[in-house]
């Protein structure tokens, strides 16, 4: 698939000579932390236990592993830790990586399970979390056949999780080492909208007229979307796509005409145009601060992305219909600061809905404000003296 594709070229080529690689930057005899992540998402979600811990305990070396490029090429030259590919979950590399880095405990974000590195670290009585966890019921876990998969969950120490669903089921399986601490994305979040970077292109760019910040989106969302810009001409439109690879870059062009893109946006440039085409990633959470209203993208396809992060600025939120498995989306829905639409009329529907309701964003921001606080449950927990 290398041969073919960026994303398997970049997960083949990170993990050639990964232990070299691992040598060369981490001392194996002093002890680390240990936190793994499957993507960027999951990186921003576990993010604040991380520098949480290096505050608390700042003589403490940290590792952190990707299994996807997405995250591992945005956030390698992160300054808080030694970030590596994490090597294909065999024996002999479980085995060997745990000796390449010798953790005082692991911590996995979400929903990440790798058989061997599980029974490793419990062989080794090294402490494994899982925090911000989030089961359901159809997963192999609490399946009559999913005996190797509860072999998995029975490795870890403790499960710190989203929701009062998740620990029914643990429950149900027999475990019972685990507590509803909530998600730690809302602490992620929060911090990021009390202070948010100033961006000055985009500020050149809006001037004074109402954003729709649109998030992550995909081929489908953007069809759906490019009927607005001509029906709201006081509007200004940003959209950040979730991959901005040169053809899905320019298929955007194409759709809305007039549109820029921000590599080509000079800072002090006073634009007349209504749409920009945000070219580059990890602007994105920086971005809703402009906002007026977010179209959170990804709800045509396998899942919406993060919604949370438009929601903290205090931004109602559109998305597509697949929001089911997210616990935020059917809350949001539930408060009036959130609508699923499932194509253009909807889509009108709900602009109009939310354009001018200050309703909608005060009830956002304040169910963020008041889901914070996962983060310091965690850590209180996990750096028990006898722990730590």
């Amino acid at each position: 698939m290398s041969i073919f594709h960026a994303k398997a070229k970049l997960f083949v080529n990170g993990r050639k000579d990964i232990f070299k690689k691992i040598a060369k930057k981490v001392n194996p005899l002093e002890k680390h932390i240990w936190f793994h992540f499957a993507s960027l998402g999951e990186f921003e979600q576990g993010r604040p236990v991380l520098e949480e811990l290096k505050k608390k305990f700042p003589s403490k070396k940290i590792v952190v592993t990707f299994f996807s490029p997405s995250g591992y090429e945005i956030r390698k030259n992160y300054a808080l830790a030694d970030v590596f590919y994490l090597p294909i979950d065999t024996p002999k590399n479980a085995k060997r990586f745990i000796d390449s880095i010798n953790p005082e405990m692991a911590i996995f974000t979400k929903y990440e399970f790798w058989y061997f590195y599980f029974t490793e670290l419990k062989k080794r009585e090294i402490p494994l979390y899982l925090i911000s966890g989030i089961f359901r019921e159809n997963q192999g876990f609490f399946k009559l056949y999913g005996g190797f998969y509860r072999a998995m969950l029975k490795c870890v120490t403790y499960f710190f999780v989203q929701n009062q669903e998740s620990v029914n089921l643990l429950n149900s399986i027999g475990i019972d080492n685990c507590t509803l601490s909530g998600d730690t994305r809302f602490d992620r979040v929060f911090e990021n909208a009390q202070a948010p970077k100033i961006l000055p292109e985009i500020e050149s760019f809006i001037g004074n007229s109402p954003v729709l910040i649109c998030g992550s989106t995909w081929p489908e969302d953007e069809r759906i979307l490019s009927a607005l810009p001509e029906k709201y001409p006081d509007w200004k439109f940003i959209i950040a796509p979730h991959e901005i690879d040169s053809n899905h870059i320019e298929s955007i062009e194409k759709q809305f005409s007039g549109s820029l893109r921000l590599s080509t946006l000079s800072a002090t440039e006073n634009t007349q145009a209504q749409i920009l085409i945000i070219d580059n990633i990890g602007m994105l959470s920086s971005l809703y601060r402009y906002g007026k209203l977010a179209y959170i993208g990804g709800g045509f396809g396998a899942g919406i992305h993060n919604t949370l992060e438009a929601v903290a600025f205090g931004l109602p939120v559109i998305f597509g219909p697949k929001y089911e498995k997210f616990q935020e989306a059917k809350d949001l829905i539930a408060l009036g600061s959130a609508q699923s639409i499932s194509d253009t009329n909807g889509l009108e529907v709900a602009f109009n809905k939310f354009k001018d309701n200050t309703s909608a964003s005060e009830k956002a921001k304040k169910y963020v404000q008041e889901k914070k606080g996962s983060t310091d449950q965690i850590i209180e927990m996990i750096t028990k003296p006898d722990q730590i």
